[in-house]
């Protein structure tokens, strides 16, 4: 079993982090899908060994990948910000990356809207954002077990 901790569109808002300290430290991975790529080097600083990012379309520095595979327990995880796949518009796009690259999972932020659903035979999966002054505050924890991967957003306030 794996788990995971997946967020995206903090725009330096790295204090919901504190709230989710615990969690953070007792996953498997830590997962953050850009904007900022700061706060992404934040998290890596802090777990070095097991936190995994991308830019986003607001990350202009910052030396990280644009998209990047993971595999876990025998899934395989593609992780973009979502803005070069034109997400804002359906994830049809994200879901044809994700099957070129023989993923069964597709990770995704930018609209800043949390998302779980399954597009042609892909689980897609947003968790929502944390930034500062958003009307809901989310991250994703996911928990792969054998076939079997379970996404649950959680809410952390405004």
């Amino acid at each position: 079993m794996k788990t995971f901790v997946i967020v995206s569109d903090t725009h330096r808002n790295t204090q919901p982090f504190e709230k989710m300290a615990t969690v953070l430290a007792e996953c498997d991975c830590i997962v953050h899908l850009g904007d900022m790529a700061s706060d992404a080097n934040a998290l890596m600083r802090q777990y070095p060994d097991k936190t995994y990012a991308v830019l986003g379309n607001n990350d202009f520095f910052g030396g990280l990948p644009s998209e990047f595979i993971l595999e876990a327990e025998g899934h395989r995880i593609f992780a973009c910000h979502g803005h070069r796949y034109s997400v804002r518009g359906g994830t049809q796009k994200l879901a044809e990356a994700a099957k070129k690259n023989d993923c069964d999972i597709a990770l995704y932020g930018h609209t800043h809207i949390s998302d779980i659903h399954e597009e042609d035979g892909v689980l897609i999966i947003n968790p929502g954002c944390m930034q500062r002054y958003s009307p809901k505050i989310s991250y994703c924890y996911l928990v792969i077990a054998g076939k079997k991967a379970v996404p649950t957003i959680v809410d952390i306030g405004p």
